[in-house]
């Protein structure tokens, strides 16, 4: 790459961390606000698309987010598959004694609590997971040009989204794995499908789930030093499941011509 592509680059990628960091920096530690939050995060995805053509796509293309014909797949299939894995990872941990169920509300109460709850759980949930998805994988498998090998994108992936989890770091190892676990599964759902709608619809999914498992499943954490492992025992059975999917359906070009 030419060495003002490269500044492009560096350049492009600070400014998206700063505007995703003030979102959870200033909005979350500061301000205790999901306003200021949202509006940073839209903001940041708002930029990326000036900075995508910046850099020579044609807009979020640039973070392997073109609309494909298998995009509404690959976005609610991820949505789908996360939320049973999440099920299914909290009736296990009742069954090992992690998770204690709490006695359940009426089915009514259940359904209205669901209902009053899922609007406002999707759009919290969604703006942040494709922020962070373009920061610590998209850019990193396209915008940079780098013709990675599938082993290597996917573990400096799952580094770097550990270590953007810079507020969590201190909860100590478990939690380090299970999101070592986490940036695994997503990264592989890129790189088996050549863009990172798949792994929109995984992260989106799973943090959706941890919104509404409540109102489905209520349950008390009685162990909270191994509930991390189960999220990324989860993640793990995840990852071995996209191996399903043929991979780069759809081929993919990591250098598409600029527009």
């Amino acid at each position: 790459m030419p060495a003002v592509d490269r500044k492009r680059v560096v350049i492009a990628f600070i400014v998206l961390l700063v505007l995703y960091h003030a979102a959870e920096g200033l909005g979350g530690h500061v301000f205790h606000s999901l306003l200021v939050s949202g509006i940073f995060l839209v903001a940041m995805l708002a930029v990326a698309w000036p900075l995508g053509r910046w850099l020579g796509f044609k807009g979020y293309d640039a973070y392997a987010l073109e609309w494909r014909r298998s995009t509404p797949l690959l976005l609610c299939g991820g949505l789908v598959l996360s939320l049973l894995l999440k099920y299914v990872s909290v009736c296990v941990g009742m069954g090992l004694g992690v998770f204690l169920a709490r006695p359940p509300e009426t089915a009514a109460a259940a359904v209205m609590s669901f209902v009053s709850t899922l609007p406002m759980a999707l759009a919290i949930t969604f703006v942040p997971s494709i922020a962070e998805d373009i920061l610590t994988r998209g850019f990193f498998y396209r915008a940079t040009r780098i013709t990675w090998s599938p082993r290597v994108f996917v573990v400096i992936s799952a580094v770097v989204y550990l270590l953007n989890h810079v507020y969590r770091l201190g909860a100590g190892p478990g939690e380090w794995i299970m999101l070592f676990c986490y940036g695994l599964a997503y990264a592989t759902a890129v790189v088996r499908t050549g863009n990172l709608w798949l792994a929109v619809g995984l992260h989106w999914g799973w943090n959706l789930a941890n919104q509404l498992i409540d109102t489905v499943l209520p349950y008390d954490n009685a162990m909270p030093q191994w509930s991390p492992l189960l999220s990324a025992a989860a993640h793990v059975v995840m990852l071995g499941m996209l191996f399903a999917i043929p991979a780069n359906i759809e081929g993919d070009d990591l250098h598409p011509d600029p527009a």
